[in-house]
C-alpha cells in the first residue's frame, strides 16, 4: 500500500523522525487557514501517488495569504499524470542548504534490506544515478544485526556528503530504518533530505509502500488508505475476500489460480485484436479451493462493472471441482434475479479437469440465458472477445 506524503510524513513523526510542520487540506478554505495558522512561506504540495508534481506545478511556495488562495486553488482538482488531486499538503518552508536522496528499501534478490543514500538529491535523481552509479551508494543490511551506527556514517562518507552533517545523516538513516521494520514497510524514500538553514536535517518528503501482507500487525493501517484511489470495485471485490484487479478491457476474466488468469488475459487480448482491440476487463482469481459461494461473489463484481460487454469463465477443476464452479454460477444467477438484476451479457465457460462433465452438464440444465459453453480456452477467448465487440 503507497501512502501519500502527508500520510508518511505522520508516521515519519509517530517515530521521532524530524519534518516541518504542516497540516492536510482539502479544500482552498482549508489550506489557506492551514498557511495562516503555520505562518508563512508556506509551500503548497499537490497529494497524489506519483512522481512529477514539481514539473507539473503541483508545488508552490507561498508568501502570503493571496498566494496561498490562488495556489491552493489551482492545486486542487489539477490531474497530474492521470492523477486528480484532492488534497494538499501545506507545510512550513525550509531554508534548504544543501539536497541528498535517501532510501530503504526491500532487496528481494539479496533477501535484506538495503540503505540507499546519495549527495544529489531533488528531482531527476533516477537520471543522476543513471548518468553517475557513484552517485548512489547503497549497502545491505543483516536483519538480525540490524542498522548499526557506522552503516550510517560510512554511508554518508562514501556518498561524499559535507563533514559536518555525516553524523546527523547518519542518524537519520538509522531513524528511517526503523521506521522500515517497525511498520513492515517495503520502501521507505526521502527527496529530498535537506540540510536546512540552521544546520539540522529534516525529511521534506516522504515516500513509504507498506507490506499489505503484514497489515494484520497494523490495524491503524486501514486508516491510512487513500479512498480517492481505490477503485470501488476493487474495495467492493476485497470486502469480498476476492484477489480482483480492475482492468480497461471490455472481457470480464474469472479463472482458478493466478497462472491460469494471466495467460486467460493473453489470450483474450490476443484474439481481441481480431475484434476492433478488445481487450480483459479485470484479473480474478477465485483461487484454488473456491467454494460456489465465492465462484457467485465473483461473478457478481465482474458483472458489476459497467464496462464489461462479455464475461470468460475459465476454470481448470483440480481442488476446485469443475461442479461446484458451475453451481456458483447458477447462484450467481439466482442471487442477481432476487434483487430484480438481470444478467445482461453473454458469459461464456470454458470448464476442464476435474468433474467437468458434471459441470457442464449442471449448466446446460440450468439452461442460464447468454451462457454458452465451449470446450478449449482458445476457442472460448475467441467467443468471449466477439461477444464483446458485436
Amino acid at each position: 500500500m503507497d501512502l501519500l506524503e502527508y500520510q508518511g510524513k505522520q508516521l515519519f513523526a509517530k517515530h521521532g523522525v524530524p519534518v516541518p510542520e504542516g497540516r492536510p487540506a482539502s479544500t482552498v478554505v482549508e489550506a489557506v487557514e492551514a498557511a495562516e495558522e503555520l505562518g508563512y512561506p508556506v509551500v503548497i504540495k499537490a497529494q497524489v501517488q506519483i512522481g512529477g508534481r514539481g514539473k507539473a506545478g503541483g508545488i508552490k511556495l507561498a508568501t502570503g495569504r493571496e498566494e496561498a488562495q490562488q495556489h491552493a486553488d489551482a492545486i486542487l482538482g489539477m490531474d497530474i499524470r492521470g492523477f486528480t488531486v484532492h488534497e494538499v499538503w501545506v507545510e512550513q518552508a525550509s531554508e534548504i542548504d544543501e539536497e541528498y536522496y535517501a532510501a530503504i528499501v526491500f532487496d528481494r534478490s539479496a533477501k535484506q534490506p538495503m540503505a540507499m543514500l546519495s549527495r544529489m538529491g531533488g528531482m531527476d535523481v533516477e537520471a543522476v544515478a543513471e548518468e553517475d552509479p557513484e552517485a548512489m551508494r547503497m549497502l545491505h543490511v543483516d536483519p538480525l544485526l540490524g542498522f548499526q551506527p557506522f552503516h550510517g556514517r560510512r554511508l554518508a562518507f562514501e556518498a561524499g556528503i559535507a563533514a559536518d552533517v555525516i553524523r546527523p545523516v547518519g542518524a537519520m538513516l538509522a531513524k528511517l530504518y526503523d521506521v522500515f521494520v517497525a511498520e513492515d514497510a517495503t520502501l521507505v524514500e526521502v527527496n529530498p533530505l535537506a540540510k536546512v538553514g540552521d544546520g539540522r536535517v529534516l525529511c521534506l518528503d516522504a515516500k513509504i509502500t507498506l507490506d499489505e501482507n503484514a497489515s494484520f500487525r497494523h490495524p491503524d493501517h486501514e486508516a491510512l488508505v487513500d479512498q480517492s484511489a481505490v477503485d470501488p470495485l476493487e474495495q467492493a471485490a476485497k470486502a469480498k475476500n476476492l484477489n480482483y484487479v480492475k482492468l480497461d478491457g471490455e472481457v470480464g476474466i474469472i479463472g482458478n489460480g493466478a497462472g491460469l488468469v494471466m495467460s486467460t488475459l493473453d489470450v483474450v487480448a490476443y484474439a481481441g485484436e481480431r475484434h476492433g482491440g478488445v481487450k480483459p476487463a479485470n484479473f480474478l482469481d477465485i483461487g484454488g479451493g473456491a467454494s460456489a459461494q465465492v465462484m457467485a461473489n465473483g461473478l457478481e463484481i465482474v458483472l458489476s462493472d459497467p464496462a464489461v460487454r462479455s464475461v470468460f469463465v475459465n476454470v481448470f477443476g483440480g481442488i476446485t471441482a469443475c461442479d461446484a464452479v458451475a453451481n456458483g454460477i447458477v447462484q450467481a444467477f439466482e442471487l442477481l434475479a432476487s434483487r430484480d438484476e438481470h444478467v445482461d451479457v453473454p458469459l461464456v465457460v470454458r470448464l476442464d479437469g476435474n468433474n467437468a462433465e458434471l459441470g457442464r452438464k449442471i449448466l446446460s440444465d440450468a439452461g442460464l440465458p447468454g451462457l454458452e459453453q465451449v470446450d478449449t480456452m482458445d476457442g472460448a477467448a475467441r467467443r468471449a472477445a466477439e461477444l464483446a465487440a458485436s
